[in-house]
């Protein structure tokens, strides 16, 4: 047992299956039943055998298409796969109910020792991102690089416009959010969430936000959708309050594998004065800021993203002799 293992409790219920999730060409999915959690994998056909694991881990409310941008970017890099955390995109809920940032890692730890592929590149977005630094800090077998965009980590001051995310976490206001927004469409909800996630909403293109409307639309049919949103993200404040060897700064401090930190410029969650300290924090890190960037950098720039994962591979020389990148995205300032 690793030493995020927690024991778990039996299901109490079945998920039900609302609609198919969108998978892009060259995708695939398929389901992996673990002790206590099942989890839905996306995946890509890798360009030939022998290339590197890779592992992609996703934000709160987003989901394993999150990467879907990104990672034919990386196609002859990495062998990619992306997770679907429990409760998320089209992964039920955890046995036990555990939404925490602990359970959360517990969840993609398990996955990769179940895999038994080996050590991975690892990928996280926001709560993805506070998820992988504790799998690096706890389980440094299981990463050989660590790529973490606009992570979620302690900040003392907030910024505004992430209070409503904080408040979520508070016992009774995911119903109270809920009954008040009843009428409102997926429409207007994809709009808040792309006018509160990108740099730039006018970067989304009709067919990426009429995507985004019917994903959106199959989510407020599951049943625990409110519920998976409000816990996580209690997970994530309870995460910015603990001290000691298991606070996320000490944790990102214990990180060995070389990081690729990247932050956005107009990134309305993650505040980009957080660059600085991220960077001194992890040992082996580089910097990438994007000042045009949202919160949501692999999606608003996976070029430039794929390019500097790229450097980040060759100097680590984790790059493969015959890999090769389509990527020549240059936006965005390297300190």
């Amino acid at each position: 047992m690793s030493s995020t293992e927690l024991p778990s409790l039996p299901a109490t219920s079945v998920a039900p299956k609302v609609s198919s999730v969108r998978v892009a060409a060259g995708e695939r999915l398929r389901t992996v039943g673990l002790h206590g959690i099942t989890l839905t994998v996306r995946s890509r056909p890798p360009a030939r055998e022998g290339l590197p694991p890779a592992l992609y881990v996703h934000g709160l409310g987003g989901s394993s298409q999150n990467w879907s941008a990104l990672m034919p970017l990386l196609d002859g890099l990495v062998d990619s796969e992306a997770v679907d955390l429990p409760g998320f995109g089209d992964s039920p809920p955890p046995d036990d109910g555990d939404y925490s940032v602990t359970g959360h890692a517990r969840a993609v730890i398990r996955y990769l020792d179940a895999a038994e592929r080996g050590s991975v590149h690892l990928f996280g977005n926001s709560l993805g991102g506070a998820v992988a630094t504790r799998v690096a800090a706890v389980r440094p077998d299981l990463v050989r690089t660590l790529t973490l965009v606009s992570p979620a980590l302690p900040e003392i001051r907030v910024q505004r416009s992430a209070v409503p995310t904080a408040l979520l976490a508070l016992p009774g206001v995911a119903g109270l959010f809920t009954r008040f927004t009843k009428d409102w469409s997926a429409e207007q909800r994809v709009r808040g969430v792309t006018a509160l996630c990108y740099g730039d909403p006018g970067m989304v293109t009709p067919e990426g936000f009429r995507n985004a409307v019917e994903e959106m639309e199959r989510r407020l049919a599951l049943p625990y959708f409110w519920d998976a949103m409000a816990r996580s993200a209690r997970g994530i404040v309870n995460a910015y309050t603990l001290g000691g060897q298991h606070g996320l700064w000490r944790q990102a401090e214990r990180v060995l594998a070389p990081t690729l930190l990247v932050y956005g410029g107009r990134d309305q969650l993650v505040s980009y004065r957080m660059a600085q300290r991220a960077a001194r924090a992890f040992r082996d890190s580089r910097l990438l800021t994007l000042p045009q960037a949202g919160h949501v950098a692999m999606m608003e720039y996976p070029e430039t993203l794929a390019t500097a994962v790229r450097e980040l591979l060759a100097d680590t020389g984790e790059l493969a002799e015959t890999g090769a990148i389509g990527a020549t995205g240059t936006t965005g300032a390297r300190s």
